[in-house]
């Protein structure tokens, strides 16, 4: 290990098949997270999720409190959405998200209080049964980027063959620094989220996995065990090769453990449950408190922002304002991305809202990055020589344009995670990802006309 001296701290026990080795560029990362005052409205999607959307649960008129309930559903995969400020709901109706896609939506005019919810209160958790109830009623979904719910995720335990909790702190994305700081920040509700998972949903070990140029967070999550967890030995530290895309649900697990998670099956599977570290902090939180998810961290950076930082954000907030709170525009914004370059999306306009799965907001000026103008293929294979999952992404592409669907099974398509090496690599400049996503596609309308 490099650059620390933190002891018991685990080597990976795989070192993962292709990535690339990316500028990281953590600007922010000894920026201490700030919160937002109120905005003066909040617009609230009910779909902030995968899943069944949620449905309205006020009206237009009403007046509503921080933490109070606005939307829910009884489908399992979903989470119930709350109020992340106070005030009157003014609208209901539908918006669009960052990715194009159209939801409904509550809109709320902040009163500039935030006056909490009276019926807020810690949950009662004696077994795992109460731990999933209580993780789905705090609204939680993955706050790593993904979106998926947490109870859903959780309700497989207890399971005999789920034996491996693993706590994603890689982080490898470019610029984001929201989970290096709740390292940082909240090593102890990390920690102590960890030990409870392990208490009721009765995993065999946990590890928390850290790229190894995090070496501060490393040496203060390790402290942390000793002292909060009572020096349990099934509690661990992995540094990971720094190196992208580490943070990979299947790249991670294979590295944690030596297990490869088969096409088209879960990490549970082969007896793994994977969380991001924010996430885990939050439940230990939501049990002390009972607060639900009402704001989440993010980090707002790039060539074309005043003064890049990390802020504790209102749910529903939009883009514009949080820039604003960091001095606004110093430059003309070229792209504009909610979520990490390689695998966040760009988006049109800073109107749309902060959804709980945004994990940041990244301006660029025109020439910050040379842009490579797309040519022929010239058959390098580098991008087959990155691809995590060990695909031939032109190969892929051949078939997707043929729409040959036998084809693209064959090739693996659906087990393309999209996390963009690929397209670093390509000397071309073709937008592999993007054919990626076409070949996916194709595959898709195949299996809605039969």
């Amino acid at each position: 290990m490099k650059g620390y001296s933190a002891s018991g701290v685990l080597k990976a026990v795989v070192k993962g098949r292709g990535g690339v080795s990316v500028s990281h560029s953590k600007n922010t990362e000894n920026c201490k997270i700030v919160r937002m005052p109120a905005p003066e409205k909040v617009v609230l999607p009910m779909q902030q999720h995968i899943g069944a959307p949620c449905e309205p649960v006020v009206k237009v008129g009403d007046e509503v409190k921080v933490g109070q309930l606005i939307g829910d559903t009884d489908k399992f995969v979903s989470a119930p959405i709350y109020a992340s400020v106070s005030g009157k709901v003014t609208a209901i109706g539908d918006v669009k998200l960052a990715n194009g896609s159209m939801s409904k939506a509550v809109t709320i005019e902040s009163d500039g209080e935030m006056t909490m919810y009276e019926g807020i209160e810690p949950p009662k958790v004696e077994n795992a049964a109460d731990l999933i109830k209580a993780v789905r009623a705090s609204g939680l979904v993955g706050l790593g980027g993904a979106g998926f719910p947490t109870h859903v995720k959780l309700a497989l335990m207890p399971n005999e063959n789920i034996d491996t909790l693993i706590i994603n702190a890689a982080e490898c994305e470019p610029y984001i620094t929201v989970d290096y700081r709740e390292c940082m920040e909240n090593s102890a509700n990390v920690i102590k989220g960890v030990a409870t998972l392990k208490k009721y949903l009765g995993f065999k070990r946990a590890v928390i996995a850290v790229e190894d140029n995090k070496p501060q967070a490393i040496e203060l999550l390790n402290k942390q065990i000793k002292e909060l967890a009572g020096g349990d030995k099934d509690i661990s530290i992995m540094a990971l090769v720094s190196k992208y895309p580490q943070g990979a649900e299947k790249v991670m697990i294979q590295s944690v453990t030596g297990r490869k998670v088969p096409p088209g099956k879960l990490p549970s599977d082969v007896g793994c449950v994977l969380m991001n570290v924010a996430s885990v902090a939050f439940i230990q939180r939501y049990l002390e408190t009972g607060k639900p998810l009402i704001s989440r961290s993010v980090t707002v950076d790039g060539s074309a922002i005043h003064t890049p930082k990390n802020v504790r954000v209102p749910i529903g907030t939009s883009l514009s304002d949080i820039i604003d709170f960091c001095g606004g525009f110093k430059a003309e914004p070229f792209k504009i991305i909610s979520g990490g370059p390689m695998m966040g999306a760009a988006v049109v306009g800073t109107d749309i809202p902060l959804l709980k799965q945004n994990n940041a907001i990244l301006a660029f000026a025109e020439g910050t990055f040379k842009v490579k103008p797309e040519r022929d293929c010239i058959r390098c294979g580098r991008c087959a020589q990155v691809c995590p999952m060990s695909l031939m992404p032109t190969l892929i592409v051949r078939y997707s344009k043929a729409k040959d669907v036998a084809k693209l099974n064959e090739a693996g398509t659906m087990v393309c995670m999209e996390c963009g090496s690929c397209s670093y690599v390509c000397p071309a400049g073709l937008p592999l990802v993007q054919h990626m996503r076409l070949a996916k596609s194709v595959i898709r309308e195949a299996g809605a006309k039969k």
